[in-house]
């Protein structure tokens, strides 16, 4: 049984965590295998809405196991914070979730470091949640990490001292002056409750599913634009969203991929700094922002927001080898007269539709005009409810791409969605 892959194919936001919901039922395991809090996934049913940070989208499934994997940096006072408000709920994890042992810790020192060094840019800041992911991925690949498999040890404190006083002595350097007691004891009283969890080798644990002949469903974070190899470098994450990082992020061999999930906003946004090439500053911006609710669920910021970027769509859907596309909050437009797709740049050196090294080389997006739908699109439960206009507007984008679209999210609900059955090799049985 192969792993299939589900991730973002933007600057994140794209409604990740609610297509994972609504695919769990289909998986006996779901995973995710990169990032941390600084992700926000929305999900909503039966009147309620949740906000998951670090924990998988599929825990409100039963009969599906989750397990954080070794690709994610967890913060014990974030992750103690969700499982409070879902015990709130009478929803119990202690049998669902698994911990990775090679999951790398956030300690409040992380958290300071990440302050301190993005005040230090001034201008040039990158727009970081400020959450201590980049200082712990830092700590990661600089040998010096705590993980989750160390709070077992009896050197634990130790440890935890010697990268504390390190840490110190960086800050002193930034003239910060660090004040973390409080959050201090509450990370401790997380530690705690880490211990509670069933805390695994999850490479083992992945692979035995695997053999087992279990589905496995591999949830991602953030979003491909925002990858530390291939995104717009180096207003990017930490960490290594795009496909292959499901293999170094749960311990799976590249041969054990199967469907490759690539979910996209029928528009683009994005959270912070950094380069968007088909931004709007008009009144379409607004109406986009006002619509989608554009808001971040873990920064709370406004997300910056442009039309779809069909380059960019296609630049990340080759890297990433996505087999089956999703296409969420085209409803948002529904009383537009016109949509427009950026289908090429224009630079000094002419028109390209790659996406540039150097994104700023972009002087202007090449756009290509649709007539607008005006319908609403929430109201439509199958393929033939979908207006004309609509239909055109995802064969383009499918023809474009040369990859199927499968799925369209037509609204926050877990209900709003209608699954697409096309005669194509791509498209399996679980539809």
């Amino acid at each position: 049984m192969k792993v299939d892959v589900l991730l973002g194919l933007q600057w994140g936001d794209e409604g990740k965590g609610k297509i994972v919901d609504v695919l769990t039922p289909n998986y006996d395991v779901v995973a995710r295998f990169q990032g941390g809090p600084n992700a926000g996934h929305s999900l909503e049913f039966e009147n309620q809405k949740f906000v998951l940070h670090t924990i998988p989208s599929g825990i409100f499934r039963e009969n599906t196991v989750n397990l954080i994997g070794n690709g994610v940096v967890l913060d014990p006072v974030i992750f103690k914070e969700e499982i409070d408000k879902l015990k709130e709920q009478s929803i119990d994890l202690t049998t669902k979730l698994l911990l990775s042992k090679k999951t790398h810790l956030i300690l409040p020192t992380h958290r300071a470091l990440d302050t301190a060094a993005e005040a230090a840019k001034g201008k040039t800041k990158i727009g970081s949640t400020l959450k201590g992911i980049g200082p712990t991925y830092m700590d990661k690949t600089g040998r010096n990490g705590l993980r989750i498999g160390d709070i077992l040890s009896l050197d634990f404190i130790k440890k935890y001292t010697f990268l504390k006083e390190k840490h110190k002595k960086i800050l002193k350097s930034y003239n910060f002056e660090l004040n973390i007691e409080a959050y201090e004891k509450l990370w401790f009283q997380g530690i705690e409750l880490l211990k509670k969890f069933q805390i695994v080798d999850g490479e083992y644990f992945i692979n035995e599913k695997i053999n087992a002949k279990q589905k496995v469903l591999a949830e991602g974070a953030q979003g491909t634009l925002l990858d530390i190899e291939y995104g717009s470098y180096p207003y990017v994450t930490s960490s290594n969203t795009i496909s292959a990082g499901a293999c170094t992020g749960l311990g799976v061999a590249p041969k054990q991929i199967g469907e490759v999930f690539g979910i996209f906003k029928a528009y683009c946004t994005r959270v912070g700094s950094g380069p968007f090439p088909t931004e709007l500053f008009d009144e379409t911006a607004k109406k986009l922002a006002k619509q989608g609710n554009e808001v971040g669920a873990t920064t709370g910021r406004a997300r910056r927001c442009g039309w779809l970027d069909l380059p960019a769509l296609k630049y990340a859907i080759m890297v990433n080898g996505v087999t089956q596309l999703i296409i969420t909050k085209a409803d948002v437009m529904d009383n537009f007269d016109s949509i427009k797709i950026a289908v090429a740049y224009r630079t000094s050196e002419g028109v390209s539709k790659q996406l540039p090294y150097n994104v700023n080389d972009i002087e202007k997006p090449v756009y290509q005009e649709f007539k607008g739908w005006k319908t609403d699109l929430s109201a439509c439960k199958k393929r033939s409810d979908f207006p004309q206009e609509f239909l055109d507007f995802l064969e383009f984008i499918e023809t474009e791409t040369g990859v199927p679209i499968t799925i369209i999210s037509v609204g926050p609900a877990r209900s709003a969605t209608i699954l697409l059955i096309k005669n194509t090799k791509t498209l399996k049985t679980w539809l």
